[in-house]
């Protein structure tokens, strides 16, 4: 099948026959579009042939809006605006998809002059990893133009705006909030280039989405081979499936150590509820319930279910058979138990459920309440058995288990005995900020954003903040259907005097399933599977990929099971059935293939 696209820039060739490609609503990469110091690692390149751009001179203009201008237009209506007193506004940036937050961006920079000029990186110029832009800049020229409030639209060749700054010399430059404390030198060029020539730089409010709709392709059962990003991640080598094969087999063996608190998790299924006679509230009959070890303990599943030979480190109450039991059940999957005492019970949390939809949750939760000497023994209990472990997991499901010292002194413990080490949180009062020198953490947004109070910043920023702050090497934030974004700093050995750039790299990996059955449990189910990737040798990317694999397995199911190495080999190998490729439009004409004639019988 050859799908070609309505502006006949490219044609869509889906591999094996059958395969298919659809659009729908798939998530953009990694950042502010609009963001130059914000790179994807891979090279980039999704359409090269398809737009080049001419060397030695700039873009040129497209004919098909008046508001796209050559350079000579360009600057012949910026000096008549001069002449005639009024303001020019600039925004510069890539814009590969204009969504929500660039609009309200673009509309605050117009309300600070008269004219508003909007200027792209040509296709050349942006190097923000493979399949950037992923909008060819003719298109994205196009997309701006049709704004009524925008003016003038110009696709200026260069990487950077500076020379171009040096020509227009607006009176206003406009950037979001992320830069007003930047400090990276391409970005002091643009502003001193523009306050040289009596301009003023302006930064807007910052209330931008960053998760901008890719208009191409969507996500279908599994991994729909029409989504773009998904194919771009294909095409990395380290993401093929005999390499993913290869750091599945290296999970075997892995030794890891979870610390966390252990949750039940119940589901209690009910009938189709009714209205209450005494008051109109909701009814329900329970009929069946069925419990699953959570919390840290099902983090401490997958890892045995993936190959692992997991360690849990908790704290248990003083009640013998519940004990005895728990240990039971996980020794029986693989997992080893080790436990301090407590004076609480097992934390559970209740939901109830009509066919396969959650009505009602109820937590039946006291917070763990530890004393010194028992803060000391865990910590002491965590090094003793990470002593030869290739790995360590700390979760945090903010019941009490933690405190910001004892995670700090935790960490600090564990960081000395393993190579790996990563962690998680949940829960709006969470320590995140107390996990010191991780080499990943997965918090949703919303987690990461309370544990640097930074609301309005933009995401790479906010992901900065806490990568400098924590000294920790990468994070991924989750973003539920989203997918998840990965960040690390740009340098991976920071020197002592400036120990982090103002820049990180991001990855944006899909959500690689858009029919969740039970959203409860994915995170802990990317957690283990990205640190046993990362345990054999796995990159970031491959990370990432693979967590986001088994998030997709584990939400297709209803319950807290562990995904075990068995289903994830499946879900990789089906890889292979979802070849796609994206090649420049060369449209042939079409020609007519003659049927063979059959033979007489």
């Amino acid at each position: 099948m050859v799908l070609v696209s309505v502006n006949d820039r490219f044609v869509v060739r889906a591999h094996p026959a059958g395969a298919f490609a659809s659009q729908g609503d798939s998530r953009n990469c990694c950042a502010h579009p609009t963001d130059p110091f914000v790179r994807s690692a891979a090279p980039s390149g999704r359409f090269p042939n398809a737009h080049p751009v001419r060397e030695g001179g700039p873009v040129p203009a497209s004919n098909a809006d008046p508001k796209i201008l050559s350079r000579a237009d360009l600057l012949a209506r910026r000096d008549e605006a001069r002449r005639a007193g009024r303001r020019v506004v600039h925004c510069h940036g890539c814009f590969d998809i204009v969504h929500p937050g660039h609009i309200r961006h673009l509309r605050q920079a117009k309300q600070l002059g008269d004219f508003l000029l909007i200027t792209i990186t040509g296709d050349a110029g942006i190097d923000k990893g493979v399949g950037r832009p992923l909008i060819p800049q003719e298109l994205r020229a196009e997309n701006l133009a049709a704004l009524d409030f925008v003016d003038w639209v110009y696709i200026e060749p260069s990487p950077t705006a500076v020379e171009l700054l040096d020509a227009v010399r607006p009176d206003i430059y406009v950037k979001g909030q992320e830069y007003e404390h930047n400090q990276h030198p391409g970005f002091a060029a643009e502003r001193d280039a523009v306050e040289r020539h009596g301009g003023r730089v302006v930064f807007t409010s910052g209330d931008v989405i960053f998760s901008s709709t890719a208009l191409i392709a969507g996500m279908a059962e599994s991994m729909n081979p029409g989504d773009a990003r998904v194919t771009e991640l294909l095409r990395n080598p380290a993401l093929q499936p005999e390499n993913l094969q290869l750091r599945l087999a290296g999970f075997r063996g892995r030794k890891v150590v979870v610390v966390g608190e252990v949750i039940e998790d119940a589901y209690v299924f009910c009938d189709p509820p009714g209205v209450a006679g005494e008051s109109p509230i909701l009814a329900l009959r329970p009929v069946q319930e069925r419990g699953f070890d959570g919390g840290a303990a099902v983090v401490a599943r997958h890892i045995a279910a993936l190959g692992g030979e997991p360690t849990l480190i908790t704290a248990l109450p003083r009640d013998a058979v519940t004990v005895a039991a728990l240990r039971e059940r996980l020794e029986n999957e693989g997992v080893r138990l080790v436990a301090v005492d407590q004076e609480t019970p097992i934390a559970c949390k209740q939901r109830f459920l009509v066919g396969s939809e959650k009505v009602v949750k109820v937590d039946w939760v006291r917070k763990a309440v530890l004393d010194s000497r028992q803060q000391e023994r865990l910590v002491a209990l965590a090094g003793e058995h990470a002593d030869g472990c290739d790995a360590a997991i700390v979760t945090d499901f903010g019941l009490g288990l933690f405190t910001p010292g004892v995670l700090q002194k935790l960490t600090r413990t564990l960081r000395d005995r393993v190579r790996i080490m990563t962690g998680d949180v949940s829960g709006q009062r969470n320590h995140l900020g107390s996990m010191l020198e991780m080499d990943l953490v997965t918090p949703s947004e919303t987690e990461l954003r309370q544990s640097t109070r930074l609301y309005d910043e933009s995401l790479p920023a906010v992901a900065w903040r806490h990568l400098s702050q924590t000294r920790s090497k990468s994070i991924f934030v989750t973003m539920g259907g989203e997918g998840l974004i990965s960040f690390r700093p740009v340098d991976a050995d920071p020197s002592p005097v400036d120990g982090w750039a103002t820049r990180v790299v991001g990855e944006h990996v899909p959500a690689l399933s858009t029919h969740v059955v039970d959203a409860l449990g994915c995170g802990d189910a990317l957690l283990a599977t990205a640190t046993l990737t990362m345990a054999a040798g796995g990159s970031l990317i491959e990370s990432a990929f693979v967590g986001a694999m088994a998030a997709a397995v584990h939400g297709s199911r209803m319950g807290n099971v562990p995904v075990d190495i068995a289903t994830l080999r499946r879900r990789v190998e089906g890889l292979r059935s979802h070849a796609l490729s994206f090649v420049p439009a060369d449209v042939l004409a079409a020609r007519t293939v003659q049927k063979p004639t059959p033979l007489a019988s």
